[in-house]
């Protein structure tokens, strides 16, 4: 059994170097690397990695760019192990990574999610502690020093109060996935519709104790930058609506309420807001306010 390893690649050349870099070091073997690169404007890393005699690594070019949600689907299309993770191409895994998550699913053939244990770190791979990380990894996780399975009503209402797994990290069952897809609808907040897709649908997840990534995070980021001008915001009301009425289909009036209150994501709107008004950026002090208060 291999980890098939996805890199949807557009980025800054210099991290996707250090993110491959990790793979080459996994203390385990048993994986497999494949990088679509849609089409980044300097070539150099599909030449690098067109360069590596490495059976295990594979890597493709989009003659043209066909945006993100196109890219993680031929990612998977491309993918043959019944395992595989969607890493970012600025995030480092530790050399223990393959042998944390293949263990996790051994453990739980039946799991479609592995969650382990990620350090975040800023730009230049010093730790980060930012409000949001804080949030997610010390009030919103599930604690403990064992391996923990989750699933069902109480697995979605945690996330919908507030989503503290970290997409790049998790390893997932490429059948599960496969089965469920990504929503074209909404590129930004795809991978949290993701996941909730795979709870309702009766699929578990199990949280393991064991760090083995390096979550980067910048400012440079999709995520991060649709968070100033609001548009990310404006995505995720339409998507809580959305899982609120899946919650409610399913009799899972708990997680339907929690998806109704969002209160982990209008706190982020209001955290935000003492920066964008030092810097008296009132076109984004609009949007975060209208998130953290409306009804909908």
């Amino acid at each position: 059994m291999a980890l098939d390893i996805l890199v949807p690649y557009w980025g800054d050349p210099d991290l996707m170097r250090e993110t491959v870099d990790s793979v080459l070091a996994q203390d385990r073997d048993d994986w497999l690397l494949t990088v679509v690169d849609d089409a980044y404007p300097d070539p150099q890393i599909f030449e690098w990695l067109s360069g590596l005699d490495d059976a295990r690594v594979t890597v493709v070019r989009h003659p043209a760019n066909v945006g993100i949600t196109a890219n993680y689907r031929e990612c998977l299309a491309r993918a043959s192990q019944e395992h595989v993770m969607f890493l970012g191409c600025d995030d480092v895994l530790l050399p223990n990574y393959v042998g944390v998550v293949l263990d996790a699913f051994s453990a739980v053939p039946d799991a479609v999610m592995v969650q382990p244990r990620v350090r975040v770190v800023d730009e230049t791979g010093r730790p980060s502690a930012g409000l949001a990380d804080t949030v997610k990894q010390r009030l919103l996780r599930p604690r403990g020093s064992e391996r923990t399975v989750l699933s069902g009503e109480p697995l979605a209402t945690s996330l919908l109060h507030g989503n503290w797994l970290y997409w790049p990290s998790i390893a997932f069952s490429r059948k599960a996935v496969h089965e469920i897809g990504f929503r074209v609808e909404m590129p930004i907040i795809q991978d949290f519709a993701l996941e909730l897709d795979l709870v309702a649908g009766g699929g578990r997840l199990v949280v393991d104790p064991a760090v083995c990534f390096l979550y980067r995070r910048h400012m440079g980021s999709a995520s991060s930058t649709t968070l100033v001008d609001g548009s990310r915001f404006a995505d995720e009301r339409t998507y809580y609506a959305m899982a609120a009425a899946q919650m409610e289909a399913l009799g899972w009036t708990k997680a339907a309420l929690a998806a109704h209150a969002r209160l982990t994501s209008r706190a982020h709107a209001l955290s935000l807001l003492p920066g964008v008004l030092a810097r008296r950026r009132w076109d984004a002090a609009r949007p975060l306010l209208h998130h953290a208060v409306s009804r909908h």
